[in-house]
C-alpha cells in the first residue's frame, strides 16, 4: 500500500495489534509504519492519514532529515560525504567527501574543529566590542540552544553541532552570546547592540532555524 503526501510517495506497513488506537510513525526505511487492530479498515486508515496529512508531512520530513545526517556530514555550511578508510591515519577533506579511519577519527576530527574554530571567530569577534570580562569557551551538544551565556561563571558555552554551520552563522551566534556581557536578556537593548555588530542578525536567526 502506498499513499501520496504532497510530492511524496510513501510505503505503507500496517501492523495489526490489540491496541485500541492507531498510532503512526515513520522508521529509517522512509515508510509509514502503522499499528492498529483489526477493526480499521483500509479506508478508515486512509481517512486517519488524511485528516492528518500536514503533521504527518512534517513527520515525514524530520526522518528525512535525520537519515540524510546519518548518510552524510556537514561541515561549515557545506555537505559532505563519510568515505571510511582503515588505511587512514589522518583524516582529511576531498573536494565533497570527508575521509577517515573510522567513527572514533571522525568523532575526533569533528571535537578539535570545534576547539579550534569556535574560539578563533570568537577571538576575531570580539574585536568588535570595546571591553570584555574574561571568560572560558565550553563546547558541548544541546537540543534547543545554538549557545549560552553563564555572566555568573563567564562562560560561553557553544553548540558542538554549530559546527555544521556556515562560518558567517557561527560569527552571529559568537556576537549574540558575546553580547549578553552587556544585556542580560533580550531586551530592545540587547538586539541594539547584537545589530550594530551583526546587522542582518534576524536573518541569521531564520538560515540557523532552516538547516
Amino acid at each position: 500500500m502506498q499513499v501520496q503526501l504532497d510530492n511524496y510517495i510513501i510505503d505503507v506497513e500496517i501492523e495489526y495489534k490489540n491496541n485500541k488506537n492507531l498510532y503512526i510513525r515513520f522508521k529509517n526505511d522512509l515508510k509509514m509504519h502503522i499499528t492498529c487492530n483489526r477493526f480499521f479498515s483500509e479506508r478508515k486508515i486512509l481517512n486517519v492519514i488524511e485528516k492528518n496529512k500536514k503533521s504527518l508531512i512534517k513527520m515525514y520530513e524530520r526522518q528525512l532529515k535525520e537519515v540524510d545526517n546519518d548518510n552524510f556530514y556537514y561541515y561549515l555550511g557545506k555537505k559532505y560525504t563519510v568515505i571510511f578508510d582503515e588505511s587512514i591515519k589522518h583524516p582529511s577533506l576531498d573536494d565533497n567527501m570527508i575521509i577517515v579511519k573510522n567513527k572514533k577519527m571522525l568523532d575526533k576530527f569533528y571535537k578539535l574543529s570545534c576547539e579550534k574554530i569556535f574560539q578563533d571567530r570568537l577571538n576575531k569577534c570580539e574585536l568588535l566590542f570595546d571591553k570584555l570580562p574574561k571568560y572560558s569557551l565550553r563546547i558541548r551538544k544541546m537540543t534547543t540552544r545554538w549557545g549560552v551565556n553563564n555572566r555568573g561563571s563567564k562562560t560561553i558555552t557553544l553548540n558542538y553541532e554549530l559546527i555544521k554551520k556556515d562560518i558567517d552563522l557561527i560569527d552571529y551566534v559568537c556576537i549574540h552570546e558575546l553580547c549578553h556581557f552587556l544585556q542580560a536578556n533580550h531586551s530592545d537593548k540587547f538586539w541594539y547592540e547584537v545589530g550594530l555588530r551583526y546587522p542582518k542578525y534576524k536573518e541569521a536567526r531564520k538560515r540557523l532555524r532552516e538547516i
